[in-house]
């Protein structure tokens, strides 16, 4: 093994391939920049310019996304072609539950409906279904352009195997987790939550975590992506405060993942595996002769090496892109529009919020009944908090509540119901629990934060 590590840091073009997409990526998605006197990073002025640019029609666009989604699914769920059996892809994106169905009736209806002007008003409103199509989802369509495509430089070249292995050493010791889960947080930081879950859930079938720790992992680790967290923070008119707000949610979630997995119902989980493990588990443990640096190097190259052709690249991006847009779009517009449509119209949420305008006063935030409203509303979608919060005057509480909101991380819409449709083992109350824990833990946190910035 020594020799074919020391072949691979011999092999200019492996090294090359892992270094040049990686330190592009990080570029990309981690270097803050100055642009047009704000303080951003590369992706977010991409995806800003091409907004400009198509602002007219983006609109009309995502309707047309989100009904051509429904009529590739009914198409799927009614004469189910052959392409199915050829193309794994398609399937996944098509062939969804039937929950997923439903809401993807709703959200092509209530987006034609607002792209048109008809029906009910309470659907289409500046408020409730006009706020989405013509705010949210021309965020959503130009940053996941950009995201989708530039989002292998991340995990296809050697990165993620690099730091999942530096990482290991840190997760046993502080979050009672085996070391291969760092892999499953990288994924999701750098892709998005539901990579985590689908990572974690195969990995607990296959015998290699207990039922705690796919639960704990599944829940706590699952984080919102930076591509995620940009499109809240857009959202709430806050996008050049990104670099102080992504620090404050990743301080408060670090926080939180140390705290609830020690309380129940997340330390009752049983220490037990769904089948025995495989004959090749480890305990973490880096091979002889090995450093993690040196080990994380080795799997970096390997991966660096099956990634060299560009046509894949360029079609693992066009993926991604398709993936988020007719993924994230129909449901955002479904449960987003009904939310709003309650939220509007009816004092449900105000009276779940209610517990909290104590609570949000006691700790000095400004207009704190506003605020209280978005904090149980985020169960239903993440987007909703930083939807809902977006006309609050205070630029503090608008950092507040899209901070608590990427930070919650527990939404039926997208990680939620993930894990409710896999083999790990929770239920909706307990994710619900789990929800309201996570507000409790990091909402201080970031009030402090935002006390310090504002």
């Amino acid at each position: 093994m020594e020799k074919t590590l020391k072949k691979r840091r011999a092999s200019v073009g492996d090294l090359l391939t892992f270094i040049i997409p990686s330190l592009i990526g990080i570029f990309f998605f981690m270097i803050p920049i100055s642009y047009k006197g704000e303080i951003t990073i590369p992706i977010a002025v991409l995806s800003g310019l091409i907004q400009n640019l198509l602002a007219a029609f983006l609109p009309a666009i995502m309707t047309g996304i989100i009904v051509l989604t429904l009529i590739g699914t009914v198409m799927v769920k009614t004469i189910r072609p052959q392409i199915l059996n050829r193309n794994p892809f398609i399937k996944a994106l098509f062939d969804v539950p039937a929950i997923w169905l439903i809401a993807r009736i709703l959200g092509a209806i209530f987006a034609v409906m607002t792209l048109f002007q008809i029906g009910p008003e309470a659907v289409w409103s500046e408020n409730t279904g006009g706020l989405l199509l013509n705010d949210l989802l021309p965020i959503l369509f130009s940053v996941f352009l950009f995201a989708g495509l530039f989002l292998p430089l991340l995990l296809n070249f050697g990165l993620l195997e690099l730091c999942g292995t530096l990482l290991t050493k840190f997760m046993r010791p502080i979050f009672n987790l085996p070391g291969r889960s760092s892999i499953d947080c990288l994924a999701s930081w750098l892709g998005d939550g539901t990579i985590g879950v689908l990572l974690t859930s195969k990995q607990y079938e296959e015998g290699y975590y207990t039922k705690r720790e796919a639960a704990v992992i599944g829940t706590t680790f699952s984080v919102v992506s930076i591509t995620f967290s940009l499109v809240v923070i857009s959202q709430v008119g806050l996008a050049k405060m990104f670099v102080p707000f992504y620090l404050t949610v990743t301080g408060a979630g670090v926080i939180a993942a140390i705290i609830i997995p020690r309380i129940p119902p997340l330390s009752r989980k049983a220490d037990t595996f769904f089948v025995e493990r495989p004959d090749d588990y480890s305990e973490e443990k880096i091979p002889q002769g090995y450093t993690p640096y040196s080990w994380g190097m080795e799997q970096a190259l390997d991966k660096a090496s099956k990634n060299k052709s560009l046509s894949h690249f360029f079609t693992e991006g066009a993926k991604n892109i398709l993936d988020m847009w007719m993924g994230v779009a129909p449901i955002v517009m479904a449960l987003g529009t009904l939310a709003l449509i309650v939220a509007e119209y009816t004092p449900v949420f105000q009276w779940l919020g209610l517990p909290f305008i104590p609570l949000l006063e006691l700790m000095q935030v400004p207009e704190a009944k506003a605020a209280s409203e978005t904090l149980i509303v985020g169960f239903a979608d993440m987007f909703l908090p930083s939807v809902i919060g977006a006309e609050i005057g205070s630029p503090m509480t608008r950092f507040i509540i899209a901070a608590v909101s990427v930070t919650q991380l527990i939404y039926m819409s997208e990680v939620g119901g993930l894990l409710l449709g896999s083999k790990i083992p929770v239920s909706f109350g307990e994710l619900f629990v789990i929800f309201i824990q996570r507000t409790l833990v990091t909402l201080p946190i970031i009030v402090l934060v935002a006390h310090m910035i504002f």
